[in-house]
């Protein structure tokens, strides 16, 4: 019988850079920077932010990670519990076949047939809850870059950047730390966030 196998997935890339590696509060790259230096003059006016850092370190990220974690270990719950309820029922009806407490094969061909139903039930079942994780799992991703992009509008207003960068991982080789503004934007992205109720509350409803 299939199982159902969840997981944070990465969030969603962002502007054309590379795709972020998903709300991990271990990876973290801190960075020193309060602000980020002024580009030279006459050229092109880029700043790059730290994917890595970013995710360790923005509360949103943080409360999503603990979000979806919660709603998987209650989906892998509910489905290993009908999967043991199942295997048992199972396990019954082959004890009685066994014994022989079938007493006519429209008997045996019943229980077979209830059996494959109960097994088509739950195999919806796991269908269903993992594609609710993924929906879910994109409604959030969509509102971090959602939150991501309009914070870095406004930010952008002053510095005038010509360019904002994310950097994760080796997509970007090699770069000028004066030109980090990930503390800036993480700092902000902070200030703004307003947790809502289904992050402070938690994921109740996703056992059947």
């Amino acid at each position: 019988m299939k199982k159902l196998h969840l997981a944070c997935a990465g969030l969603a890339a962002l502007a054309g850079a590379s795709a972020m590696t998903g709300c991990n509060p271990s990876a973290e790259n801190e960075t020193t920077h309060t602000e980020a230096a002024q580009p030279p003059a006459g050229g092109l006016k880029i700043a790059y932010v730290e994917i890595d850092s970013l995710m360790a370190r923005y509360d949103f990220c943080k409360d999503y990670t603990i979000l979806m974690n919660k709603k998987g270990e209650n989906i892998r719950a509910t489905l290993a519990g009908k999967e043991r309820a199942l295997q048992n029922k199972a396990a019954e009806l082959q004890k009685k076949y066994e014994t022989n407490q079938f007493t006519t094969k429209e008997q045996v061909e019943q229980a077979q047939m209830s059996l494959a139903r109960q097994q088509q039930d739950l195999q919806a079942l796991s269908d269903r809850l993992s594609n609710d994780f993924a929906a879910e799992q994109m409604k959030y991703n969509d509102a971090l870059r959602d939150s991501l992009q309009s914070f870095l509008k406004a930010y952008n207003k002053d510095k005038k950047f010509d360019y904002i960068i994310s950097k994760a991982g080796d997509n970007i080789l090699l770069a000028n730390a004066k030109y980090d503004i990930t503390k800036d934007v993480v700092d902000g992205l902070n200030k703004r966030y307003k947790p809502g109720p289904e992050m402070k509350a938690g994921p109740e409803g996703d056992k059947e």
